[in-house]
C-alpha cells in the first residue's frame, strides 16, 4: 500500500477513478492508547466497525489485547496475534460456529440473552466447565444516535433465571450491555450499570465482569458529544459504587471511537445534474450510513491537488453509481458553488463502517487504498498546544 503525506499529496500524481480508502493508522493508535491509559478496565476492540487488517495490526501494536468479534471470519482476522483474547459477543451464534470457535480457536467467552442460547453454547462445547458467559442486558438506548435495543437483550420476566443459571454452568459470569451507537450522554452508561446492580440485588448472583459494551462516540458535523473522558468519569464512579465493584473486571467495547478517524474516502463526482452529484460511491458502498440511516460525515471538495475554494457554496445531495434509484443521499451537504464533474469529494470520520459495509451490487464496489499521514478533518484526540484534551470542545 502506497504512503503519503496527506491526501492533496497523493491527488498530485494520481487521478483515481474507483473510490479510496484513504487509512491515516496514526489515528488509530492514538485512540487506542487513549482508551488503554483511560478507560479503568480492559479495552475489546469491535472488529466489525473496520477489520482492515493494517488497523487491526495498528491496534494491536498499539496494546490493544481484547477483540470482540461477532463470526469465525472475523476471529480469523484477528487469532494470529500473540496473547490475545476473543470474545463472541454476538448474542445469537450458528452452532456449529460456537463448536469451531471453542474447540478449534479456543474461545471461552460467549454472550447470550436467552435461556436458549445457553442451551445452545452448553451443547456446542460439551458442557464445558471453563466457559466464560456474559449475559447481554436490555437498557435504555434513547441517548443514542442509532438505537440498538430491540434486537438483543434480556428482557424482564426472563433476565433473572438466566443470570441464575447461567452462573451455575459458567466458570465466569459476566453482565454486558449496550447503550446504543454514538452515545450522546454519558449517564446512560451510569443508568444501565444501576440496572444491572437491581438484577445483582435482586438474583444474588456473584459476577466476575461487567462490560458497559460500545456506544462510545466520534465527533461528526451536528454531533458534539461531551468529551470521552466524561464518559469514562460516569463509568467509573457508577461502577465504584455499584455491588460489582469488588469481584468484577470492567470491560468496554469501543468500535466507532477507536476508528472512525482512522479513515477517508476519496470519491469522484460523475455527473453534476441541478442539485444533485453523482458518485462513483454510494448508499451499497462505503456511503451505506449517509443513506441509510442519515448519519452526517465532513467533506472536503478537490480539483485535482487543490481544495474547491470556500468562498461560495451550495448545497447538494448525492446519487450513487449503481442502477437502483435507492442509491441516493437526501441529507443536504453543503460544498462549493463550482464543483463540476471530475472534481473529487472526501468524505471523512469514514474509519468506522466505512469499508466494511461495500457491496458489489452491480459489479461495482473496487476501491483503491492509500496511507496518508494527514490529520482527521474532526477529532476528540487531539487538542490545541498547551491544552489537555479535556479542556477542549471542538466545533462541529
Amino acid at each position: 500500500m502506497e504512503n503519503f503525506e496527506s491526501v492533496c499529496d497523493y491527488l498530485k500524481i494520481s487521478t483515481p477513478v474507483n473510490p479510496v480508502v484513504c487509512h491515516r493508522p496514526h489515528a488509530a493508535a492514538r485512540s487506542a492508547r487513549w482508551f488503554l491509559e483511560n478507560f479503568p478496565g480492559d479495552v475489546l476492540y469491535a472488529v466489525k466497525a473496520n477489520p482492515s487488517p493494517l488497523i487491526l495490526e495498528t491496534l494491536y501494536q498499539a496494546g490493544v489485547r481484547h477483540f470482540d468479534i461477532a463470526s469465525l471470519h472475523e476471529l480469523q482476522l484477528v487469532h494470529h496475534f500473540p496473547g490475545a483474547r476473543f470474545y463472541c459477543m454476538n448474542t445469537v451464534k450458528h452452532p456449529e460456529h460456537i463448536r469451531r470457535m471453542y474447540v478449534e480457536f479456543g474461545v471461552r467467552d460467549f454472550a447470550l440473552d436467552c435461556l436458549d442460547e445457553l442451551d445452545k453454547i452448553l451443547a456446542m462445547t460439551g458442557s464445558a466447565r471453563d466457559l466464560r458467559l456474559h449475559v447481554r442486558i436490555a437498557v435504555d438506548n434513547s441517548a443514542s444516535e442509532l438505537p440498538l435495543d430491540h434486537k438483543f437483550g434480556a428482557r424482564p420476566g426472563e433476565v433473572d433465571e438466566l443470570l441464575i443459571r447461567s452462573r451455575t454452568v459458567a466458570a465466569q459470569l459476566g453482565i454486558c450491555f449496550h447503550v446504543g451507537s454514538q452515545s450522546m450522554d454519558p449517564a446512560a452508561y451510569a443508568q444501565a450499570i444501576e440496572r444491572a446492580n437491581r438484577l445483582i440485588s435482586r438474583t444474588g448472583v456473584i459476577l466476575d465482569s461487567l462490560d458497559v459494551g460500545g456506544g462510545f462516540p466520534a465527533a461528526y458535523p451536528g454531533l458534539q458529544p461531551p468529551q470521552l473522558d466524561a464518559y469514562v468519569s460516569a463509568i467509573s464512579d457508577a461502577f465504584d459504587e455499584s455491588l460489582t465493584s469488588e469481584t468484577c473486571r470492567l470491560k468496554c467495547e469501543p468500535g466507532r471511537a477507536l476508528v472512525a478517524e482512522s479513515a477517508s474516502i476519496l470519491v469522484n463526482v460523475t455527473l453534476r445534474k441541478q442539485g444533485w452529484l453523482y458518485l462513483n460511491d454510494g448508499a451499497y458502498g462505503s456511503l451505506f450510513d449517509a443513506a441509510h440511516v442519515d448519519f452526517p460525515f465532513p467533506v472536503k471538495a478537490w480539483r485535482q491537488d487543490q481544495p474547491l475554494s470556500l468562498r461560495q457554496m451550495a448545497e447538494f445531495r448525492f446519487y450513487g453509481p449503481t442502477c437502483d434509484s435507492m442509491d441516493a443521499i437526501h441529507r443536504p451537504y453543503s460544498l462549493p458553488a463550482a464543483i463540476k464533474a471530475g472534481d473529487y469529494i472526501e468524505f471523512g470520520q469514514l474509519g468506522a463502517y466505512g469499508d466494511t459495509m461495500r457491496t458489489r451490487f452491480n459489479g461495482l464496489g473496487d476501491r483503491d487504498e492509500v496511507v496518508v499521514r494527514d490529520e482527521p478533518m474532526l477529532s476528540l484526540f487531539t487538542a490545541p498546544a498547551g491544552r489537555r484534551l479535556a479542556d477542549v470542545r471542538r466545533p462541529f
